[in-house]
């Protein structure tokens, strides 16, 4: 039989041991191993939006969002877009985040692409971005925007290799080159 995990015992834990995985539903999900380009992609991306957010906005990769306590869902996006202000208060929660990306990877699939879509949406998260690595080694990007009376993302822009886009701030990043 499986037990729960409470957000007292995963708080306990050391990062080492929470890096590679998620909780849903308080049960411990392992994360898929990424590979060097996912890493790359997620690391370029991070830095171009650290750079375009202005001061009141960090960008960041690999750490935990909690999602809910009861039970516990912690997520642990790819690149988050998290309030400055925010930065020494764990764990991150999503009123602090204003966007975030996931890089899909063999394994991660239905997770990315229907799974987190919902889950973040119905914790209020403004933007939700998802990077497909083509076949051809040109990302493309799918963006999300939040309809916060329907709890629900709309379509946004889709982008090829480059995102030039006004939302959720202003930012030009080529992905094409990772």
């Amino acid at each position: 039989m499986h037990t729960r995990i409470s957000a007292a015992q995963y708080d306990s834990w050391p990062e080492a041991q929470c890096a590679g995985i998620e909780i849903v539903d308080g049960m411990a999900v392992v994360r898929p191993s990424e590979s060097k380009r996912h890493n790359r992609l997620a690391r370029v991306l991070a830095n171009a939006l650290d750079a375009a957010a202005g001061p009141d906005w960090n960008a960041d990769t690999d750490f935990d969002v909690r999602l809910q306590d009861v039970p516990l869902t912690n997520r642990r996006p790819d690149v988050i877009v998290y309030r400055a202000e925010t930065i020494d208060l764990t764990p991150t929660r999503p009123e602090h985040v204003l966007l975030v990306v996931e890089v899909v990877s063999p394994g991660s699939e239905t997770t990315d692409r229907i799974v987190k879509v919902d889950q973040y949406a119905k914790a209020g998260i403004p933007f939700y971005w998802r990077i497909e690595q083509a076949a051809t080694g040109v990302p493309i990007i799918y963006t999300y925007v939040l309809d916060p009376a329907t709890k629900a993302y709309r379509d946004g822009e889709m982008f090829t290799g480059v995102i030039k886009t006004a939302a959720p701030f202003p930012v030009t990043v080529d992905l094409q080159a990772t």
